[in-house]
């Protein structure tokens, strides 16, 4: 930061100017010139222009800050939005086509996503990208533009989306060799940290000094938390966001699984959003609260004149119990997540609805009418956050525009019942590919492209041999 001589003061009789506002904000300016003078301001050396791949992980380029205001055109291969989690790329076939000459897509820095980066000793600043092509058309297969593209079918039907995630996590030992199972970290208390810890203020003061540099990061990047909470699992915390825009809480998403992870390696430890990170304790999910209301009249559609549930309100529920588990590929990204949706492991494992009931995929939280909202509990931490909104919310639209009744409310434990979503990574590729109503929602291009990708990360597993395997096969069969 600036010497505190530079910081904004108030004018005097001396003609003193104040500073303008954006230069005070952690995040975000609107053209530009505010760019430039915000980062001189900071004294800004770097900036990372990012953007997520098909994992959610981030893609980019870091340049010096004068570089990056001196109008420089930005590229990446377009291979970088086709490689699985490993590394490695598909095979064509199934409508995918790598292309033959990995052509550039240029980045488009979003300047309202600016912010600086407080982990890093040099001073460094971060922006998140679009990506379009070189003629200036929109990439549709890349993840920020999947959300979009759903984001705009809605306002062609003056419709406006508002979401709130809630991401869980778990911090475990550093575990430098893969062979080895995770374990819980190591408290202030110097003993290591145990399960059945829900909304345990004791758990969470476990680790005070590791919160607070989240706290920190997050202020300085212009992040807003809304609460923190110990969930079940040892070391397992939960973020929940304040609900808005899907694209710009897709954004923080990204941005707060990069700060968790940063803010535990500087205290020797590891921030993991697998699903599925350590046998025997809970799973992490990344549950999506979605409301819609009228762009014209700003009012929630899930709620009648009178204050009553709405026929768009039931309308959407039955788009999510009919196109969520095509689309649980998005939800659920990787064999691991699959291990959380099991009966008897806290998570979702049919499409039933019902009011407050935490053992359904949608629940119905208790609000006042213009609060009432959707949550949808299937997704899992380890998925895309832009990925995740927009399937969530493309199911939900295809349920307004095809205007059928959902299933009775479910009344009762309903997690434990048999399990009726896709078992398996390549079970639900088949259901995502076959869902024609998805598909022109989210785009031909991205189906192809995320299936393919799919099924090549599960050719890569299936040449691990697992500790299961060796236990139970080695010596009997």
């Amino acid at each position: 930061m600036p010497p505190a001589k530079k910081e904004a003061r108030p004018a005097s009789r001396g003609g003193s100017v104040r500073k303008p506002a954006f230069l005070k904000s952690p995040r975000g300016v609107k053209s530009w010139k505010e760019a430039a003078a915000w980062l001189e301001w900071r004294g800004i050396e770097d900036v990372e222009c990012i953007t997520p791949d098909q994992a959610g992980v981030a893609r980019g380029k870091m340049m010096p800050s004068k570089k990056f205001t001196s109008n420089t055109s930005l590229a990446l291969p377009s291979a970088v939005f086709m490689t699985t989690i490993t590394g490695s790329y598909p095979e064509d076939g199934h409508g995918f086509t790598y292309p033959e000459h990995d052509g550039d897509l240029k980045l488009m820095p979003d300047l309202s996503t600016l912010s600086a980066v407080p982990w890093e000793s040099d001073p460094t600043a971060q922006v998140v990208c679009d990506l379009v092509h070189q003629d200036g058309k929109e990439i549709e297969f890349t993840p920020r533009n999947v959300l979009k593209r759903v984001v705009r079918a809605y306002e062609e039907r003056g419709l406006r989306a508002i979401v709130a995630p809630e991401i869980e996590f778990y911090l475990v030992r550093k575990n430098p060799d893969p062979d080895y199972p995770l374990t819980p970290p190591i408290g202030r208390s110097g003993r290591p940290i145990g399960g059945g810890q829900g909304y345990s203020i004791a758990g969470v003061n476990e680790f005070d000094e590791l919160i607070d540099d989240i706290y920190e990061f997050s202020e300085k990047q212009g992040l807003e938390i809304d609460t923190l909470i110990h969930e079940e699992g040892a070391g397992q915390l939960e973020i929940n966001l304040r609900h808005g825009d899907p694209v710009e809480l897709a954004d923080q998403v990204f941005m707060f699984k990069r700060t968790i992870r940063e803010a535990a390696l500087k205290h020797d430890t590891y921030a993991t959003f697998m699903a599925k990170p350590i046998q025997g304790q809970p799973g992490s999910a990344m549950h999506i609260h979605q409301s819609v209301v009228n762009k014209r009249t700003g009012r929630n559609i899930f709620s009648d004149a009178s204050g009553e549930e709405s026929t768009d309100f039931r309308h959407f529920i039955a788009g999510m119990q009919k196109h969520v588990p095509s689309a649980l590929v998005m939800f659920a990204p990787y064999v691991n997540s699959y291990r959380r949706l099991t009966r008897g492991a806290s998570a979702p494992v049919n499409t039933d609805w019902g009011y407050d009931n935490r053992t359904t995929a949608f629940r119905i939280p208790r609000s006042d009418p213009s609060s009432r909202r959707v949550e949808n509990r299937i997704p899992s931490s380890d998925a895309n956050p832009y990925l995740a909104l927009a399937a969530s919310l493309a199911c939900g639209l295809v349920g307004l525009i095809e205007a059928q009744e959902p299933e009775p409310a479910a009344t009762t434990t309903v997690n434990e019942d048999e399990i009726e979503l896709p078992r398996s990574l390549l079970e639900a590729v088949a259901l995502f590919e076959e869902d024609t109503a998805l598909t022109g929602i989210l785009g031909k291009s991205f189906v192809s492209t995320y299936a393919a990708i799919k099924r090549a990360e599960f050719e890569t597993f299936m040449e691990v041999i697992s500790p299961w395997e060796r236990e139970y096969l080695l010596l009997n069969v």
